[in-house]
This record gives structure tokens, C-alpha cells and sequence, in this order.
């Protein structure tokens, strides 16, 4: 399939510049599959969707506040975007700067003494940096901000921003972009989950840098995707596993956590506990192993993320269900409504 086979019209204004007052009061389309209806509703709806026996499986990444900005000793900026440690205090990290800093510089992270040295100069803003310091995550919990996508326009604010860009339930530090889906849950919709039989287990897939990269290549199969690390518990593998034994579906809550599941079901045959790095890259024709239902934000056109859920729900169904929130005024991308897909 062709890369432009993705691609659809959204004008601007409709990209999410910050995220709705309430996080469950974002707008939900659901999609059925079987019949091709559309209906519309708010994310505070979605009991109302799930039958009983159903389980809830998200994503419980943390966001790290991965954007720091350094100096050379010429006093020059430089933004830093921490994306994941090699080996202590190695760190590989996008670089933006007017002038980029030459090999065995040190820059100075933010007002304090801490420094660092550029190791390793790559391709593509990439580089490997010696951070000298006995704590980076107390560091970058210190300096830096959210990493908000490209797309919105504003700088992170802290008392918005913190908050909002993580999930309620975030739990394991490590993504450099909130698992979106994720964002629409309040302790009270959870709790309303739990009370109606619709329990929610987690997985750990740690989101990377690829979130961001467009897909170049003009033949979908000639692009190739960045690894991300995962991990299913062995407690999150046994409710799935019961679950399945009660014909009960599996609900996906964002499609990394669709990507964790079908990377450990395509390997071991079903989702078992497992951990490691994963660069499934979930295209249509796919035959999904794991994964009955999907909730999921609305993608960028010709992303990888909408090849996912097209594979998932039908690419001309989805792009149908695009275009009539498109025309209903939905609110697009990481701080946007959600999409239901049964």
C-alpha cells in the first residue's frame, strides 16, 4: 500500500491546543464494525459500550519531562530532548541548536553547575550526551518540561501541562510522549469501570521518539519503525488469560498498548508476561491475536499510528469515521477526543 493511501484533510484549527476542561468529557466516536454506524457520545460513555467480562488494558507510562535547555560556553542555546539512558549517566537525546555543538564539548543544563558532553553526533538531530550528574531523573524533574508534540503551538505551561500530559494511572518513567488514549480517565470513571465488572490491568511500552517521525517512504512497507521497550506483568498475562477463558474481550486503551500485545501474541502465541524491545509496525492486512477493542485518539494523516487502527477497524470505514468528525468539529491529536472501535 502507498504511504498517500493515509492521508486526509484537517484544517488546522481543528488540532487540539489544549486539553479539554474535564479529561472524560472529551467527545467519543464510537465505531461499529459490524454494521458500519457511527454514533457520538462522550468518553464518560464508555460503560455503556463494554459487555460484561470485558477488561480494560492500558499503557502505564510515565512522561518524563524530557525538554531541557543547555548553553555552550559561547552562551549559545541549545534544546535538549532527553530520549532514553544507555548506561548510566549515557544518554541518547535529540539536539536543536542554531550551531550544533562539537564533539567533547560541554554544555551547561540549565542555571545550575551540571554539564554535559556531547559524545556522540548522529543523524537526524540525534546524539549521545555524558551527563554529569548523580541523578539525572532528579534533574530532569528540576529543569525540564513536558515534550509536547510539534503540532501544538504553545510553549508547555507547568501547572497545565504536568498534570494534563500524563495519565492518572502513569506509573513507570520512561516515555518521551503520553500514550494519548490514556488521558481521558478520571480516578471516577475508573472507579465506575471497576464497579460495573470492567477492570483495567496494565502493560509498560515506553513511547519513543518514532511517535513523532513522519512516515517518508512513498511504499508503506519501506518504512521501518523505532524500538520501543515493553513489559507485561505476570499479573496483567493472567487476567488476560482468564479473561479469555470467560470469552471475554480485551480492550485496548491506545494503540501502544495494542502494539505491546500483539508483539508478545505474535511471538509466544498469546500475550504471556514477557519484556523487551518491539518494532511491530502494524499495517493492513493484519490479523489481530489479542486485541478485541480499541479506544484511541485521532492520528496524524499518513502516521503510522492511523495505519495501525485502519488495519484494525478498515481503512475505508476509518477514514469515513475521520471525515464525520472532521465535519462534526472533533478535536484532533494528543490533547483531542477519543474514538471507540468495537
Amino acid at each position: 500500500m502507498r504511504t498517500s493511501d493515509f492521508d486526509y484533510d484537517l484544517p488546522p484549527e481543528r488540532i487540539a491546543q489544549a486539553p479539554a476542561p474535564r479529561r472524560d468529557e472529551a467527545r467519543l466516536l464510537v465505531v461499529r464494525r459490524a454494521t458500519g454506524d457511527l454514533l457520538h457520545r462522550r468518553v464518560s460513555d464508555l460503560p455503556d459500550f463494554l459487555a460484561p467480562g470485558d477488561l480494560l488494558v492500558a499503557n502505564d507510562t510515565r512522561v518524563l519531562p524530557a525538554r531541557v535547555f543547555a548553553y555552550k560556553p559561547t552562551g549559545g542555546k541549545v534544546e535538549i530532548l532527553f530520549l532514553e539512558e544507555r548506561e548510566p549517566g549515557i544518554w541518547e537525546v535529540l539536539m536543536h541548536a542554531s550551531r550544533r555543538p562539537r564533539l567533547g564539548e560541554r554544555l551547561r543544563l540549565g542555571p545550575g553547575p551540571e554539564m554535559a558532553v556531547l559524545l556522540e553526533d548522529g543523524e537526524k538531530g540525534r546524539a549521545v550526551l555524558r551527563v554529569e550528574c548523580d541523578d539525572v531523573a532528579a534533574l530532569l524533574n528540576r529543569l525540564g518540561v513536558p515534550p509536547l508534540p510539534p503540532y501544538i503551538k504553545r510553549p508547555a505551561e507547568a501547572g497545565l501541562d504536568d498534570e494534563r500530559y500524563q495519565t492518572v494511572y502513569a506509573a513507570a518513567p520512561g516515555a518521551v510522549a503520553a500514550p494519548t488514549a490514556g488521558l481521558h480517565f478520571t480516578p471516577e470513571l475508573l472507579a465506575k469501570l471497576e464497579r460495573q465488572g470492567h477492570p483495567m490491568v496494565f502493560v509498560t511500552l515506553h513511547v519513543g521518539i518514532g511517535t513523532f517521525r513522519p512516515v517518508s517512504a512513498e511504499e508503506v512497507q519501506d518504512h521501518r519503525m523505532e524500538a520501543e521497550r515493553y513489559s507485561v506483568p505476570e499479573a496483567t498475562a493472567l487476567r488476560i488469560e482468564e479473561t479469555r477463558a470467560r470469552g471475554g474481550r480485551l480492550v485496548a486503551v491506545g494503540t501502544t498498548t495494542v502494539r505491546t500485545l500483539e508483539a508478545v501474541a505474535a511471538e509466544h502465541g498469546r500475550v504471556v508476561a514477557a519484556s523487551g524491545r518491539t518494532a511491530l509496525f502494524i499495517t493492513p492486512p493484519y490479523t489481530f491475536r489479542a486485541v478485541d477493542a480499541l479506544l484511541t485518539n485521532f492520528h496524524l494523516p499518513r502516521s503510522t499510528l492511523l495505519m495501525l487502527v485502519c488495519a484494525f477497524g478498515g481503512r475505508d470505514l476509518l477514514l469515513r469515521a475521520y471525515r464525520e468528525a472532521v465535519e462534526q468539529r472533533y478535536r484532533f491529536y494528543s490533547y483531542g477526543d477519543a474514538m471507540l472501535i468495537l
